[in-house]
C-alpha cells in the first residue's frame, strides 16, 4: 500500500544540461553591427566604442562644428577678447618699458662681448670713447662697442651668485639663505644706485640722452670687476683679493668717468645756451665723479664676505 506524501510532490530527476558547444553563443557579437539606439537617442551598453558608424563621424564631427554659425560667433568673440586682453597687457608693460628699446639692450655678439670686456678690464688703452649714431638713432652693441648693453651685466650678475655660492661653500658657510640674501644685497644696491642716479640728474636739471636702461647698464658693468676679485682672492688669498680689488676699482672708474663723459657733460653746452637754468653747471659735473667713487665702496661692500 502505497502511503502519501505529505507536503511533497514527486518530481523526476533533473538531467545534467551538456556543455556548450562551438554553436553555442553566450553574448551577441556586435563588434561588426552598428550600435543601438534606444528612443531617447542614447546608445545602449555594451557596444564598441572604437566601431562608429559612419553616420556619427559626419553627423556630429568635427567639421559640423566649423560649419554651426553658433560655434563661428563664440570663436570669433573669444578671439577678440584674447586680442584685447593682449593689447592691454602690452600697452601696462610698454607704460614702465618698451620691448624694442630693451630688445636694442641685447643685441650683442661674441666679438663685442670680447672688446667689451677688455675695455672693461683695461680701459686705459682705449682712445675713442664717442658713442656713434645714425639718423639720430644710437647704434647697436653689436655695430659700437662704445653702446652701453644690458647682455653683460646680465651674465655677470648671474655668474657672480653662482660665484658667490662656491665660494661660500669652500667656506662651509653655504646655505639657501645665504645665498639669496647676498643676491638680494646685490639687487637692491643697483636699484638704489639707478634711482639716485635719476633723482640727481632731475634734481639738477640735467638734460642727456641718458635712459633707466643705459643707467642700469653702466651701474651693472661693476660685476664683471666683482667676479674678477672674488676670483683672485679665493686662487691668492687676501692679499689677491686686495689687488684684484683696486685693479678692477680703478678700471671700473675710469669707464664710468669716460663713459658718462660723452653723456653727460656735452649737454652742458646746450644747457647754457638756454635760460632760466636752475643748477649750476659745475653741480652736474659731480654727478660723474661721484658715481665713479662710489664703485669701488659697492664692490667692497659686495665681495669682502666672500673671502677670508
Amino acid at each position: 500500500m502505497d502511503l502519501p506524501h505529505h507536503g511533497y510532490r514527486a518530481t523526476k530527476p533533473r538531467a545534467r544540461a551538456a556543455p556548450p558547444g562551438a554553436e553555442s553563443v553566450l553574448f551577441d557579437d556586435t563588434s561588426s553591427a552598428p550600435p543601438a539606439m534606444n528612443s531617447q537617442g542614447y546608445y545602449t551598453p555594451g557596444y564598441n566604442v572604437g566601431a562608429q558608424s559612419n553616420d556619427m563621424q559626419g553627423g556630429i564631427g568635427v567639421n559640423n562644428l566649423f560649419t554651426d554659425p553658433m560655434a563661428n560667433a563664440a570663436m570669433m568673440y573669444g578671439s577678440s577678447i584674447a586680442n584685447q586682453g593682449k593689447d592691454m597687457v602690452n600697452k601696462e608693460i610698454g607704460r614702465f618699458m618698451s620691448v624694442n628699446k630693451l630688445k636694442y639692450f641685447f643685441a650683442v655678439d661674441s666679438k663685442y662681448v670680447m672688446k667689451k670686456l677688455m675695455i672693461l678690464m683695461f680701459p686705459y688703452t682705449h682712445q675713442d670713447w664717442e658713442v656713434r649714431y645714425h639718423r639720430d638713432t644710437p647704434l647697436t652693441p653689436r655695430q659700437d662697442v662704445n653702446a652701453p648693453d644690458l647682455y653683460i651685466p646680465t651674465m655677470a650678475f648671474i655668474t657672480y651668485i653662482l660665484l658667490a655660492g662656491m665660494a661660500l661653500g669652500i667656506q662651509k658657510r653655504f646655505s639657501p639663505e645665504v645665498l639669496g640674501l647676498c643676491a638680494s644685497t646685490a639687487l637692491v644696491w643697483i636699484i638704489i644706485e639707478v634711482l639716485v642716479m635719476l633723482l640727481s640728474l632731475y634734481l639738477l636739471t640735467v638734460h642727456s640722452d641718458l635712459t633707466t636702461f643705459d643707467l642700469i647698464a653702466y651701474s651693472g658693468y661693476k660685476y664683471v670687476g666683482m667676479i674678477f676679485t672674488v676670483l683672485c682672492g679665493l686662487l691668492f688669498g687676501s692679499d689677491g683679493y686686495y689687488v684684484a680689488l683696486a685693479w678692477s676699482s680703478c678700471a671700473l672708474m675710469f669707464f664710468i668717468v669716460r663713459s658718462l663723459k660723452m653723456k653727460i657733460i656735452p649737454s652742458l653746452s646746450s644747457d647754457s645756451m638756454t635760460t632760466g637754468s636752475s643748477a649750476k653747471p659745475q653741480f652736474r659735473l659731480y654727478i660723474t665723479v661721484v658715481t665713479a667713487i662710489f664703485q669701488p665702496i659697492i664692490i667692497y661692500w659686495l665681495t669682502s664676505h666672500l673671502v677670508r
